[in-house]
């Protein structure tokens, strides 16, 4: 089902980042030895020439499209110009010049806002474009679903192999602590860490602590989306149709915010009291995805919530130190 590409020149876009910083790890460590990486000090992603220049220079083989503006609720709706204008720009750029250069094989991936605010949950592909997004990310899944659409019109009128993964909500090594502008689990354990070290008796979360969400460490994710660059095309394009080719990547269980505010409370080891703050926003009730598709593929997550939460913690500690 899965062919070698160990020998290929691999670009990640976005290595420094979470997402691109976990994948160029799973791929040291399945042993592929030509990775070609750039930071946005020597390539600007959103300036077109200078994907163009770098693409024709290098010439890569395969293409993991990492490289995004992202943030929690608080970034999305402060910076909504920037996350649409930037991933936008991003994507078509790297995209088009993969397609301009020859690249075999692209991997892009979304995020699982891309969904509608009231999806059936689990949430399964076919629920793309069925319904209104979170008007708090809107801007950043309208330009996630373009990146979608980008792949399959390259692929329809090109014959490239381009796909997509949408993972669920990510954290672990090298994520983002700011206070505000992170995603919920750095930003609980920026403020409950925070809490202990000046013996804080409450910490206030924003919301009501009743969504649900699903977690996966973005190690698993980055396994993940080596396992289904390296999928035989035919295989890939069996499951998948021209204009639904996207794949979910996700852990396969979700918890309130309310569990997961206590289960980082234990791991950090603070003891004083919780409360949550109703009147900011709570966004998507309840976000769970539907992996079995990917499940069929022969891939399944493999860190639990309290280990990946622990990894995540020592992290955070070391980055402060």
């Amino acid at each position: 089902m899965t062919i070698s590409m160990r020998n290929e020149k691999v670009f990640i876009a976005g290595h420094r980042g979470m997402v691109g910083s976990a994948i160029l790890r799973s791929l040291n460590k399945q042993g592929y030895s030509d990775i070609l990486v750039s930071d946005r000090t020597n390539l600007d992603l959103v300036d077109q020439k200078a994907v163009h220049d770098f693409f024709q220079a290098k010439r890569p083989e395969q293409v993991y499209l990492a490289a995004a503006r992202v943030g929690g609720i608080h970034a999305n709706n402060t910076f909504p110009a920037e996350f649409i204008y930037q991933n936008l720009m991003i994507e078509a750029n790297i995209i088009h010049e993969a397609w301009v250069a020859g690249v075999k094989r692209l991997l892009f991936l979304g995020s699982s806002c891309i969904y509608p605010k009231m999806a059936s949950q689990p949430i399964a592909e076919d629920a793309l474009l069925t319904g209104l997004l979170e008007p708090t990310n809107e801007p950043y899944a309208i330009a996630k679903i373009a990146g979608i659409k980008l792949c399959e019109s390259y692929n329809r009128q090109y014959n490239t192999d381009f796909r997509s993964v949408m993972p669920t909500n990510l954290y672990g090594p090298g994520d983002n602590y700011h206070p505000e502008n992170s995603h919920v689990i750095p930003a609980l354990i920026h403020r409950f860490h925070e809490a202990k070290i000046a013996g804080a008796e409450k910490v206030i979360v924003w919301g009501s602590g009743n969504p649900r969400r699903e977690f996966l460490y973005v190690d698993d994710l980055a396994e993940a989306c080596v396992h289904v660059m390296a999928l035989d095309r035919t295989v890939y394009r069996s499951h998948t149709r021209s204009m639904l080719s996207h794949i979910n990547v996700g852990f396969g269980n979700d918890l309130s915010i309310k569990e997961l505010a206590e289960k980082v409370c234990q791991v950090i080891g603070y003891e004083g009291a919780i409360e949550f703050d109703s009147m900011k926003p709570d966004g998507t009730p309840q976000k769970l995805l539907d992996v079995s598709l990917l499940n069929s593929f022969g891939w399944h997550s493999k860190v639990r919530l309290e280990d990946g939460l622990k990894s995540a913690y020592n992290d955070y500690l070391n980055r402060i130190e």
